[in-house]
């Protein structure tokens, strides 16, 4: 029996395989928003949101989560148009190793790979990040996850929300 590290991509992937009902939503509180299924934390205001990505990349790096892609959204379209944009950017998140054990597992995980954090300017000029988020007990059920698995999947999620944290606060 192959065993099957957990990475960040896995909290996304199963979020996204299991379509999370609303009643899965908790309770309002720092970082959830009242749209099911996000986490979303604002950047302070002291922070610029270039800051904000290097603090998001030195944490990933720091816990071990691989920055594999960083698409400037906001810099393509402003190509396109000629237009200054405000900024949106997709910071994309993985483990090579883990999405190769889970792709061994199921082809369709490809398909939610890798997972994201979206960096976001608001039409008012605030900085905000924001990523999928899930209940990691309900999912475990959902899925009859071995306990020792549901607690490696709260751990990345946690691994998620420290990078935006980081990011929302300038940290290094």
């Amino acid at each position: 029996m192959r065993t099957v590290s957990l990475s960040i991509c896995a909290v996304v992937l199963s979020a996204m395989m299991l379509s999370a009902p609303t009643s899965w939503a908790a309770a309002a509180k720092p970082g959830k928003t009242a749209q099911p299924g996000v986490y979303k934390l604002e950047i302070d205001k002291n922070v610029s949101l270039k800051d904000a990505a290097e603090s998001m990349r030195l944490r990933a790096n720091a816990l071990n989560l691989r920055l594999v892609a960083e698409l400037p959204l906001s810099k393509q379209v402003e190509a396109i148009v000629g237009k200054p944009q405000r900024v949106v950017t997709i910071f994309q998140f993985c483990d090579a190793v883990t999405a190769m054990e889970l792709i061994d597992m199921s082809m369709d995980f490809a398909t939610y790979m890798p997972c994201r954090i979206a960096m976001i300017e608001d039409a008012d000029g605030r900085g905000w990040l924001i990523m999928t988020d899930i209940n990691v007990d309900l999912l475990a059920k959902e899925k009859k996850l071995q306990k020792v698995l549901t607690e490696r999947i709260k751990g990345v999620r946690e691994g998620l929300i420290e990078i935006m944290k980081a990011g929302a606060t300038g940290a290094l």
